[in-house]
């Protein structure tokens, strides 16, 4: 039986894509003055995390991948397009720092709402008391 029908998964799967981000951003703000050092990107293939969409997949060879098993669903991107810097850094702080931003206030709410799962589960479990 899955509980809240896979909401806390859901929400530990969003977390951990925040952390990823979170790490990719703090990598980008750390190498602001780095010579030649290009900025990354997580791009999130978020298609497959769409819980509107199932993939529902038999089995016909055991030795196929199994549908049900976590695989990574990101990628960390270089942009090497754009240099800002004259030492060829591209890492634009004000990008940084607002997608740093916007990053943490999307994970304290995704802290918040598992909280809320968390405290509704214990509601059930002690019967309201």
């Amino acid at each position: 039986m899955d509980i809240f029908s896979g909401t806390i998964s859901n929400l530990e799967n969003a977390l951990g894509r925040a952390n990823v981000k979170q790490k990719v951003i703090s990598d980008n703000i750390a190498n602001i003055d780095t010579p030649n050092y290009k900025s990354k990107n997580v791009a999130f293939h978020d298609m497959l995390n769409d819980a509107s969409i199932k993939l529902d997949a038999k089995k016909t060879y055991q030795g196929h991948i199994d549908f049900s098993k976590t695989r990574s669903n990101y990628s960390v991107v270089s942009s090497n397009r754009t240099s800002y810097q004259e030492n060829g850094n591209n890492v634009d702080i004000d990008q940084e720092m607002s997608e740093l931003a916007k990053n943490q206030i999307q994970y304290n709410a995704l802290v918040e709402r598992m909280s809320g799962k968390f405290n509704s589960l214990k509601t059930v479990l002690t019967g309201g008391k």
